[in-house]
């Protein structure tokens, strides 16, 4: 025989709990947990970047010492960067540039964040532009022609 289960310990409730007060349930989560929440504008802008060097390092094993990184916009004179009266001359401004490396610094190629953005109204695009940029840097390091480097560059 089974003996008959205890009373819960503490004072009865009147009431009985409900989820919350229109019976509706707990709200499940917003996104599922593999995926983060909010990336700000930046943070997706550099993950397009990364995704863009490993796809040609994989193409091109000595990519993997090269360090690509995003800055907001070119300044001028700084790594190497034209002089401001070139910016004045009404040159357009770069999306990218090579940096050749120097001492213990690798070789690095910058991609501006601003200047992909402005010219982009889509994530699409966004991430077609910024393919291309990298492809271009990636083909200077390498003294190739873009379409070396990434056979599909300038295709759609």
């Amino acid at each position: 025989m089974d003996s008959p289960v205890p009373p819960a310990a503490g004072p009865p409730d009147r009431h009985p709990r409900h989820r919350d007060r229109h019976g509706r349930g707990m709200r499940g989560p917003i996104a599922p947990p593999q995926v983060p929440l909010s990336v700000s504008r930046a943070e997706a802008f550099v993950d397009l970047v990364h995704d863009s060097a490993e796809r040609l390092e994989r193409r091109w094993p000595q990519l993997a010492s090269v360090d690509f990184v995003v800055r907001e916009v070119p300044v001028p004179g700084e790594d190497g960067e034209p002089g401001e009266a070139v910016f004045l001359d009404g040159e357009s401004v770069p999306l990218g540039r090579y940096v050749e490396a120097r001492g213990d610094a690798p070789d690095r190629i910058v991609i501006y964040r601003r200047p992909v953005e402005i010219r982009t109204k889509t994530r699409d695009d966004r991430a077609l532009l910024v393919h291309e940029v990298v492809v271009e840097q990636v083909a200077e390091l390498l003294g190739l022609a873009p379409e070396s480097v990434d056979p599909r560059y300038g295709q759609d």
